[in-house]
């Protein structure tokens, strides 16, 4: 009898995720503060993370990528990024610029993150 030592990715429980629901716009201005959120959330092992962007109203190249280091710091810590909303306009700009498939893309809150929700504003809101 032989054993497999194939490994598997692990993935984090569903109830450990962590929700940051971003408003406004996501752009030159904004981007830093963001970037610098989900950095601290996407430092350690396995991070679950779902960015809440129904309420986002436009991203710029700046914004894009800023989703684009938390999904690679996400992928190389093993842990799983999803993104929530954006309808019709996300799709849009994730097809025009060719990340279409890189995201995970959900048309709501998974319900056990719901519970746990963050709420993380754009730093042009945070206005003081």
């Amino acid at each position: 009898m032989s054993e497999s030592t194939r490994r598997s990715t692990p993935r984090p429980a569903e109830s450990t995720a962590r929700v940051v629901t971003v408003r406004g716009e996501m752009d030159l201005l904004t981007a830093p503060a963001l970037r610098d959120r989900l950095d601290q959330l996407t430092a350690g092992p396995c991070p679950d993370l779902v960015l809440d962007l129904r309420a986002v109203s436009f991203i710029d190249c700046t914004g894009l990528g800023v989703l684009c280091r938390a999904r690679n710091r996400v992928l190389a810590r093993r842990g799983r990024l999803r993104l929530v909303g954006g309808g019709a306009f996300l799709r849009r700009l994730f097809r025009y610029t060719g990340v279409a498939g890189a995201f995970e893309v959900l048309p709501g809150l998974p319900p056990t993150a719901a519970a746990d929700a963050m709420s993380a504003r754009s730093a042009g809101e945070a206005g003081g």
